[in-house]
C-alpha cells in the first residue's frame, strides 16, 4: 500500500473529482494509474509492443534493428529496391 500526502489544492480537488465520479480515491488511482500507463504504452514502436507480447513478425529477421528509426527504414527500403532492380535487370539480359 502506498500514502501519499496531497497540499490544500490537490486535495481540494481530489474531493471535487471524487463527488463528481462518485467513486473512491482508491478507484481513482488505479484508473488514473491504467490511464497513464496505456498512454506510455503507445509510446513504444510498434515492434516493441510485439516484442513484449512475443509476436514478432516472421519476415523482419534479417532486416536491420530499429525499422521504427526513418533514416533506418529509408536506407533499408533504398537497398532492397536497389537489390529488386538489379535482379530483374539481370532476367532481362
Amino acid at each position: 500500500m502506498i500514502n501519499i500526502s496531497l497540499d490544500d489544492e490537490t486535495e481540494k480537488y481530489l474531493v471535487e473529482i471524487l463527488a463528481q465520479e462518485k467513486s473512491t480515491s482508491s478507484e481513482l488511482m488505479k484508473r488514473l494509474i491504467h490511464e497513464h500507463w496505456q498512454k506510455l504504452q503507445s509510446r513504444k514502436t510498434v515492434l516493441e509492443r510485439l516484442e513484449e507480447v512475443g509476436s514478432i513478425p516472421r519476415h523482419l529477421p534479417d532486416s536491420p534493428g530499429n525499422l521504427s528509426d526513418r533514416d533506418v527504414r529509408r536506407q533499408y527500403i533504398a537497398e532492397y529496391l536497389q537489390k529488386r532492380q538489379r535482379h530483374s535487370q539481370k532476367q532481362e539480359v
